[in-house]
């Protein structure tokens, strides 16, 4: 944070809408400065691209002071708190929890639950390593993460007219050179596709079900934890895929059921040893 505040003192200095010392704490000169400097387009670019940096802004660089914007400048002055603790954040640096708590932010997520349920669902589809590179040991193709699917992650490097265009094998080829390009990323790079994945469901995922169901079957989004995903009657092969989900084996895998493991990774990572 105090980097982050150095950074934006020493730039609007420049701007001479900052004459105090450049001492990476927030103040009225701040501020003011702040509200100055957002005046022009290209200032606002430079800032916005400071505050990218450091995890606190995930919009467009584009000169617009939105709420995005307004936000990110709230929580690094502290009008905005972060979480008290924050689920696995000992397993990342603090830039990390930094762009988790902007991207749960940005997607109306709860502030107090938000980024320790998307720090526990990365826990669980990463094995624990918060890797950008790690696979799915079944060689699906999953990435990352929150292991991005070869014909998810196609999109985030393709337009729809140029993967309408592609042939079967293509779009196969390409889906996997999407996943390697994803995979080398730093973890940090690879949250702006974690925040790309999870737009379209802004404003619906308010607890830890909503946020997994988001990745593994989103039409579970909003339902009870007794809704039932598959049952082996109805949809016999997708039940017989995830049959490990099937606590009480009883059949029928409910949202309850494919949270349990989920759970037991936020449980854990609030614990001292990996929350701070």
């Amino acid at each position: 944070m105090k980097a982050t505040i150095m950074a934006l003192q020493a730039y609007m200095k420049c701007l001479g809408h900052y004459t105090k010392t450049v001492d990476g704490l927030w103040g009225s000169g701040t501020a003011g400065a702040i509200t100055e400097s957002i005046k022009k387009k290209p200032q606002v670019m430079e800032i916005q691209k400071i505050l990218y940096t450091e995890g606190y802004y995930l919009g467009d660089i584009d000169g617009i002071w939105g709420q995005i914007s307004q936000n990110a400048i709230l929580r690094l002055s502290g009008v905005i708190l972060p979480p008290s603790k924050v689920a696995w954040s000992k397993k990342v640096d603090e830039r990390f929890v930094t762009k988790v708590i902007s991207i749960c932010d940005a997607l109306d997520m709860p502030r107090g639950d938000g980024p320790s349920d998307l720090m526990s669902c990365m826990a669980w589809e990463s094995a624990e390593t918060f890797r950008s590179d790690i696979r799915n040991a079944a060689g699906s193709g999953a990435t990352g993460l929150i292991q991005f699917m070869p014909d998810t992650a196609i999109a985030y490097f393709h337009t729809p007219a140029q993967i309408n265009k592609m042939t079967k094998q293509q779009k196969t080829d390409a889906g996997k050179a999407a996943c390697e390009r994803l995979a080398k990323m730093t973890p940090f790079e690879q949250l702006d596709y974690v925040y790309q994945y999870f737009r379209p469901y802004r404003s619906k995922l308010q607890n830890l079900g909503d946020v997994y169901m988001a990745i593994l079957w989103p039409a579970g989004i909003g339902k009870s934890d007794s809704w039932v995903l598959w049952d082996s009657k109805s949809r016999p092969t997708t039940y017989r895929q995830n049959a490990g989900l099937d606590v009480n084996k009883d059949g029928v895998i409910t949202r309850g059921e494919c949270l349990y493991k989920v759970q037991e990774k936020k449980t854990r990572g609030l614990t001292t040893t990996w929350a701070r």
